[in-house]
């Protein structure tokens, strides 16, 4: 049964919220952990719980995610019948090549919904990292008859990041003894209930179709307020809940990317992100990265091909980033190909792809308020 299920990835246009991250890539394309994109977890989830026909609804800015999944082939999606589906916006003059939402998202892609084959279709964000098997829920969505199940997990600080100018769409559900959803709260400045939707559900392709489409004829342009939240109190739906147990975290701004970048320095956060399920992505040749004569690395994650003559604590570094002698790097994310010359000094910086300092260069900044310095630049 499991093979009878199609996923789609909705991806967020470039967010205000995460500045020069997403000012050249949309977020389902942020680089992450020394050598991953966010998207690979997400795509790595579907390939792992048997699903091999998944679409990417691509918004503005969209260069960058192609290229990194090309033609789906490092995730063993490039199979003739099924395989991986980039499915660009229609852009003209009145159109800029970002959607309104989710369901008008969905509505310009129901050519590739119609002619897919699967009977199920698992819809999810990619702004967020989580490694693990939808198979579970699969079971339970089949086994309960259920119309839409949705995915959930317990609120704690950690899971994700807010922001007062955030428009992404923050919804908790209400859960009855036998884990139907009772009601929605859609973001709320102070939530009533303790169960964070994670942006992932699991609903017939065809009952899909029907609901986007009853939904813009309405004129209603919200999946969550205009689509689920009647259903549920009017009762036309069977709608469920399955709580997820995974690590999840949430990308929404530059604090909780930093913050998410250093906890993948503690050994249990990698053992549940990699321990047990492989995470799939672009492949990159390259020597393995080289430790020179007095220099010294704790604490750190450090990807191939990089040239270490300094010192590095608590760093993210990906792969080709060259550290010069005396440089000192402390609590830093450094990009692929960037180089940090000699006597360089920083703390609490990310830098974007490519990007050179020069020597004797100096930048600290705030562990809740880190340097964010775009792609290509020289300082």
């Amino acid at each position: 049964m499991k093979n009878d299920v199609m996923g789609i990835v909705y991806t967020s246009k470039d967010d205000l919220n995460l500045r020069e991250l997403t000012s050249q890539r949309a977020v389902a394309a942020i680089p992450v952990a020394g050598r991953y994109r966010l998207i690979d977890f997400t795509l790595s989830n579907m390939v792992n719980s048997g699903i091999h026909n998944v679409g990417i609804i691509a918004q503005k800015n969209y260069s960058s995610l192609m290229d990194h999944l090309g033609s789906g082939k490092d995730w063993d999606l490039h199979t003739r019948n099924n395989g991986l589906f980039i499915l660009p916006p229609f852009m003209t003059r009145d159109n800029s090549g970002e959607y309104n939402g989710l369901l008008d998202a969905l509505r310009s892609n129901f050519d590739y919904l119609r002619r897919s084959k699967q009977d199920f279709v698992i819809l999810t964000d990619s702004d967020y990292i989580m490694t693990t098997s939808f198979e579970p829920m699969i079971d339970q969505h089949i086994k309960s008859r259920a119309d839409i199940t949705m995915m959930y997990k317990k609120v704690t600080p950690e899971i994700t990041e807010f922001s007062s100018s955030s428009k992404n769409n923050h919804v908790y559900m209400d859960l009855d003894h036998d884990k139907n959803v009772a009601n929605l709260e859609i973001n709320p400045n102070a939530a009533s209930f303790e169960n964070l939707f994670l942006s992932l559900m699991m609903v017939k392709r065809t009952l899909l179709i029907y609901l986007v489409d009853q939904a813009l004829s309405r004129g209603s342009h919200d999946m969550y307020a205009d689509v689920l939240l009647p259903a549920i109190q009017a009762g036309s739906l069977k709608i469920m809940g399955y709580e997820e147990e995974s690590y999840y975290r949430r990308v929404e701004t530059i604090r909780g990317y930093f913050n998410l970048s250093l906890d993948l320095l503690k050994p249990e956060v990698r053992d549940a992100l990699f321990g047990k399920n492989p995470v799939f992505t672009k492949t990159r040749d390259s020597v393995p990265t080289i430790y020179r004569a007095g220099a010294k690395v704790t604490n750190s994650l450090v990807a191939d091909g990089c040239v270490i003559d300094g010192t590095v604590e608590n760093c993210v570094l990906f792969r080709g980033v060259r550290v010069g002698k005396g440089a000192r790097l402390k609590n830093c994310v450094i990009m692929q190909d960037s180089y940090i010359e000699d006597d360089v000094e920083l703390e609490n910086v990310i830098f974007d792809k490519e990007v050179t300092i020069r020597s004797h260069g100096r930048l600290i900044g705030q562990s809740q308020y880190p340097i964010v310095i775009g792609k290509n630049i020289t300082l």
